[in-house]
């Protein structure tokens, strides 16, 4: 299995030219957002000697385009510039590479647990399809969906930290710390993160699975006498599984939402965070850099993504 070059640089490409898009509407938002830079650090009695001083040590006082040129140019090199306020004159790639680690950690634990619960939830589902366990397992996926993040990652914290004490309801150990520890404190905020996706995930696996146990060549394996399991395995599985992880790539954007919100609820310490208290404390710049982050994560996934599919499936790289 090979991907052509081809298909490889076009996926790229597109990748890039998003980047550069998105880097634009993320600078322009900003911009047209209320409020001074200049009047938010040196504070709204500020004169206008000193806003012009400030306004020309960052550069603010040049046209717009340039701006953005001098900017994209720093996140080429991975220099997000300073912080205006959240930490005033701090290098805002420090800022982020301090964070980032957490918020890797409870989004990757995250889709582990989506994945683990949706393969079994979806598989069952669609085996034992018109049973009581596909009932069973639509009814949780349908549960899973309506439950918003935010609310049960309170009832986690009411029910299973609170409630029984197994979990700490505030509060994460980095994976550099200890990796148990991270494991057991980011439980609660990753199960809340995870439980809608896996809902999303398992009803997808089973409607493909589904599909793919009526087809003809899976009825040609069976009368020649194949057992079931390599059955399922081999043409089965393989055919479902594309979808499955194309719905898995599209669903990391609801993810990093869901972190935003999640990291302020248990208190984490996480590039969520850091955008959300930027956020209060109108430090533009801060901000961009976190919805740069979390834009490049994005598009590294749905391109990883691309490649595992056309790898699976070689007609998409054609």
């Amino acid at each position: 299995m090979t991907i052509s070059l081809n298909y490889f640089l076009s996926r790229l490409l597109g990748a890039c030219m998003t980047m550069i898009i998105g880097t634009f509407v993320v600078f322009i938002v900003m911009k047209a957002a209320p409020g001074d830079p200049a009047l938010v650090v040196l504070g709204d009695f500020a004169t206008p000697e000193a806003v012009a001083r400030f306004n020309s040590e960052y550069g603010l006082d040049q046209p717009v385009l340039g701006q953005y040129l001098d900017w994209l140019k720093g996140i080429a090199q991975l220099d997000f510039g300073t912080s205006l306020s959240i930490a005033s004159r701090q290098d805002i790639s420090r800022l982020i590479l301090f964070r980032l680690p957490n918020t890797f950690t409870i989004g990757i634990y995250a889709i582990a647990i989506a994945i683990l619960v949706s393969l079994t939830l979806g598989t069952l589902a669609a085996i034992y399809r018109g049973s009581s366990i596909d009932a069973a397992a639509t009814s949780v996926s349908v549960l899973g969906v309506s439950m918003p993040d935010f609310w049960l990652a309170y009832m986690l914290i009411l029910g299973l930290s609170i409630g029984l004490g197994w979990f700490p309801s505030y509060g994460f150990i980095p994976v550099s710390t200890s990796f148990l520890g991270a494991m057991h404190s980011g439980f609660l905020p990753a199960l809340a993160i995870a439980a809608p996706m896996a809902a999303v995930f398992s009803r997808t696996l089973r409607t493909s699975l589904v599909e793919n146990l009526n087809r003809d060549h899976v009825l040609v394996a069976k009368s020649f006498g194949h057992p079931a399991s390599f059955i399922f395995l081999h043409h089965v599985l393989r055919n479902s599984i594309i979808p499955y992880i194309v719905v898995i790539g599209l669903q990391i954007r609801y993810l990093l939402g869901g972190v935003v919100i999640i990291e302020r609820v248990f208190g984490i310490n996480g590039i969520g965070s850091l955008m959300v208290e930027a956020a209060f404390a109108r430090d533009y710049f801060v901000v961009q850099a976190c919805a740069v982050v979390f834009l490049a994560i994005v598009l590294s996934v749905n391109f990883i993504v691309d490649l595992v599919c056309a790898l699976l499936d070689p007609k998409r790289s054609r």
